[in-house]
């Protein structure tokens, strides 16, 4: 990441987010990444996992919440509208729209086909995005291991034993979140 890169100005900011808000139909967690790290540098990979795991405990859409504390970061509330407005002005418009179409053709097999296959596209970026991001998580205050139990707990939670996700992140998130603060308290 270049150490200077930022957003230009809240115009800019808000281009971005509405840039990213339209291509992120279905799974927005790889375009995000893409965009915000690889391209416009304006974060870190450490930085972006960091950030989008607190954008995920706060209420309401991860990519909002993210984009609120990004727009905050430069250009405080100014930013945060920008970038809040960026994120669902333009989107809304479009959805809009796809919805008035969609309903014409709601009930027809190829519909619901396409919406299939965009869902295991969804998928597949979202999956092959917590790869890319793993590596980032070797500074992370649980180590590697820890990150992977904790991943691997979840998952077998809710998908093996169907435990609803609150309480499965009760169980699991919890106690890896007084390990880690533990940890943070024993470090130099």
């Amino acid at each position: 990441m270049n150490p200077h890169a930022a957003p230009r100005s809240p115009a800019d900011l808000f281009w971005s987010c509405s840039w990213i808000a339209l291509q992120g139909f279905g799974g927005v967690l790889a375009v995000v990444q893409r965009e915000l790290v690889d391209k416009r540098g304006w974060l870190t990979r450490e930085q972006f996992v960091e950030d989008w795991a607190v954008a995920q405990v706060l209420p309401g859409p991860n990519v909002v919440n993210l984009s609120l504390m990004l727009g905050d970061r430069y250009f405080g509330l100014r930013g945060a509208l920008a970038a809040m407005a960026g994120m669902l002005l333009l989107p809304l418009c479009v959805l809009i729209v796809l919805v008035l179409g969609f309903a014409t053709v709601a009930d027809q097999p190829m519909a619901q086909g396409a919406l299939r296959g965009m869902g295991a596209v969804a998928a597949g970026l979202v999956a092959g995005t917590a790869l890319k991001l793993a590596a980032a998580l070797g500074s992370n205050v649980l180590g590697r291991v820890g990150c992977a139990l904790a991943v691997g707990g979840i998952f077998a939670a809710v998908a093996l034993w169907r435990l609803p996700l609150a309480t499965a992140l009760l169980l699991i998130g919890g106690p890896a979140t007084l390990f880690a603060w533990w940890r943070l308290g024993k470090a130099p």
